[in-house]
């Protein structure tokens, strides 16, 4: 088993904790995990990007390659869009339908959401009015992750498990509010 994981956001909504807490889930199961990221001007708004692979046998890059992502996984849709061209024929796309408009000419919001739903394996969820219902607009990455959670085959166990560990000094609050936006999340994704 291999696994190839594209991250995509914007500096701020966690992306980083997002690659962090399914790179413990994997290390948890005595996975190989490679990770690589960028968040150049993330404090700015910028894009923030990781590439995240894990496998039951030793990976030698932890770059994904063109054409090879199982999941794109991003947190504002234009991003969902930049990295397509990782997607590999049968991957899929999990969105957040929230944008965040902070570049001149961002395209139109419902043209970008139309484009994410042509392709044939997608999930658009409203990420933020989800961690709102958990109780912290911050939780919508923890959203995300219960939403794309059925690609990335890991038990949801080991899943709930790595929120627990990222969050621990955080306390019990903030631990059950990113569970929760957890489960959320992946009662979006359509599964059980």
């Amino acid at each position: 088993m291999i696994r190839n994981i594209i991250l995509a956001g914007v500096g701020g909504q966690g992306l980083l904790a997002l690659a962090a807490v399914i790179g413990e889930a994997a290390r948890s199961l005595d996975l190989d995990v490679k990770q690589a990221e960028v968040h150049g001007m993330a404090q700015r708004g910028g894009v923030v990007q990781s590439h995240l692979r894990y496998a039951d046998r030793p990976l030698r890059s932890n770059l994904v390659r063109r054409g090879t992502a199982d999941l794109i996984l991003a947190l504002e849709p234009m991003e969902a869009l930049r990295y397509l061209p990782y997607l590999s024929p049968g991957g899929a796309v999990v969105s957040s339908a929230a944008p965040l408009v902070n570049i001149p000419g961002y395209p139109d919001e419902s043209a970008v959401l139309e484009e994410i739903g042509r392709l044939p394996a997608h999930r658009i969820v409203d990420a933020v009015g989800l961690a709102k219902e958990a109780g912290a607009v911050q939780a919508a990455n923890m959203v995300m992750l219960g939403a794309g959670s059925p690609h990335l085959d890991l038990p949801a166990s080991a899943l709930t498990g790595a929120i627990e560990s990222f969050f621990t000094d955080k306390g019990p609050v903030v631990i059950e509010t990113n569970l929760k936006a957890f489960r959320l999340g992946k009662a979006a994704s359509g599964t059980s």
